[in-house]
């Protein structure tokens, strides 16, 4: 008998420190994966693509940032493999995900995840891989992310007017999602520009990525009053929907990033006055968008603390801490480019050096709950109303 008890103490023992040990099998890590797992990529291949646009380079920087690009590329790589295994092996649950007022939004990460990688390919893979292989990698993976972006941007929309069971109380970060893809297009499409046959096909890239610029814009303009007046009028927001007021960033500090990236390469497709036009708007719009950034940054970093004294649960929510908070480096880092001001410069440091330590953080976490725990990798609730299903997909 007592030996029957140390054996099963021993198992007990070895059980806790096994892998993934709150799920029944591995292989249930494949069962319940959501588009949310992309945005472990976007905070990953973000600190690569702005440590490689920092005003401030020295060779210590790019090697990490070109480290944070592999890291993003591998990350890619597994998570597009397992979610084939998802819709392969679990394909009503992969099906379910469109269906969920809450998951569905992030059908958005997968889009941006490509564009990230592929700029950083671009930015940073052309040292390892060679500059031909590098462009035609970022070419391919520009092309699908944006025409993946572009759908999420109409299909997610589409399925919340005509399907989803929401109220104005139900509004958060996340809803921005689905419509800052073409946003990142309109950003990293500009990098491709000196690489096009010079005339026509620059030009009609150019005006492509203004439009997307616009489409996200005034859908993010639409979106934003919306988590605003959930905050000011219902205040109801679930602590494990906190991190996603960081979501509202991404925007913001990406818009400015397009703006100041689009007008520096606009002399590969134009001249003259619309020339002109195009790199002072980078300045004209950024600055007063970027006020109002930090404005928000403010905001959302008063309520997360508030929220954290009385408990904030981990869940892959938390890579909004990171994301949102690269693309408004990567927009500082654009501001200073056009204007010089060491203020820009300083900032952008300064923010850059915060989106490693929250990277950090999370990763940590990430990892914990993840690969020792497998807990991210539990099912979130179905068929719940919007209100409770948010709390209970975010925490997965």
């Amino acid at each position: 008998m007592g030996i029957l008890m140390l054996g099963g103490a021993r198992q007990s023992r070895l059980r806790e420190r096994r892998l993934l040990r709150s799920l029944e099998r591995p292989s249930e890590l494949f069962a319940n994966l959501g588009p949310n797992w992309f945005a472990t990529i976007m905070g990953t291949g973000v600190i690569a693509t702005a440590g490689a646009t920092l005003p401030l380079q020295f060779p210590a920087l790019h090697a990490v940032a070109t480290l944070f690009w592999a890291a993003a590329s591998l990350l890619l790589l597994l998570l597009a493999g397992s979610t084939v295994v998802h819709w392969v092996r679990h394909r009503d649950a992969a099906r379910g995900h469109h269906r969920h007022p809450v998951m569905a939004h992030f059908y958005g990460a997968p889009p941006m995840a490509l564009l990230t990688v592929g700029a950083g390919t671009l930015l940073l893979g052309k040292d390892v891989l060679g500059e031909r292989l590098a462009l035609g990698v970022d070419a391919v993976l520009w092309v699908l992310g944006t025409l993946l972006g572009l759908a999420s941007a109409f299909a997610v929309p589409y399925l919340q007017f005509t399907r989803h069971k929401v109220s104005a109380c139900d509004a958060f970060g996340g809803w921005l999602m689905p419509v800052v893809p073409p946003m990142v297009s309109a950003s990293t499409g500009a990098l491709l520009l000196p690489y096009l046959p010079a005339g026509e096909a620059r030009t009609a890239m150019l005006m492509a990525c203004y439009a997307m610029f616009g489409l996200s814009l005034l859908a993010s303009l639409l979106i934003i009053p919306l988590v605003w007046q959930r905050l000011a009028v219902h205040k109801n927001l679930a602590a494990s929907a906190v991190p996603t007021l960081w979501i509202v960033l991404g925007p913001l500090g990406q818009s400015i990033t397009a703006a100041n990236l689009l007008g520096a390469n606009a002399h590969f497709a134009v001249s003259g006055t619309l020339l002109h036009a195009l790199e002072t708007f980078g300045v004209l719009y950024g600055v007063p968008v970027l006020g109002f950034a930090l404005l928000w940054a403010a905001l959302a970093a008063a309520v997360t603390l508030r929220t954290a004294r009385s408990g904030l649960p981990f869940s892959l929510a938390w890579w909004s801490f990171t994301f949102p908070v690269g693309t408004c480096v990567t927009g500082l880092s654009g501001l200073a480019a056009h204007t010089g001001l060491g203020v820009f410069k300083a900032m952008a440091a300064v923010g850059y050096v915060l989106l490693v330590g929250a990277w950090v953080l999370v990763a940590v976490r990430t990892f914990r709950g993840s690969v020792l725990e497998g807990t991210l990798f539990q099912a979130p609730a179905q068929g719940m109303p919007a209100r409770a299903a948010s709390r209970t997909a975010l925490a997965s």
